[in-house]
């Protein structure tokens, strides 16, 4: 059974502040099963975007928290440029939710989640 998006956030946003890392909830989308975008905000003004990764797709470079995987949309682009590909994606998706985390090292936790 997958966690609705609403529990997989709140889980995600623990695990961030067990190690000290600030994250937050930038919008929030459906409950139930609305997209998880994860903005990683690097503080020298680049970002990176992780995407939910399709359920056909399989391979190197995606990272897994639980049942959801991620690909990387974007990697230490200007933070402004994230920002655009987020709205365009909301445009897309209006259901789908934003969430950020601040960590000079870029460190997403994404691939040490529980399993699921």
């Amino acid at each position: 059974m997958r966690l609705t998006s609403s529990v997989w956030v709140s889980a995600y946003l623990r695990r961030c502040q067990t190690e000290g890392v600030f994250g937050a909830v930038v919008r929030k989308g459906a409950a139930e099963a609305g997209a998880i975008f994860v903005k990683i905000n690097r503080l020298d003004g680049s970002a990176d975007l992780f995407a939910p990764a399709p359920q056909a797709l399989e391979g190197e470079g995606l990272l897994a928290w639980g049942s959801r995987r991620f690909e990387p949309l974007m990697t230490a682009e200007p933070e402004a440029d994230v920002d655009a590909r987020l709205a365009r994606e909301r445009d897309f998706d209006p259901d789908l939710w934003v969430v950020e985390i601040e960590d000079r090292a870029a460190r997403t936790f994404l691939d040490e989640g529980p399993e699921g």
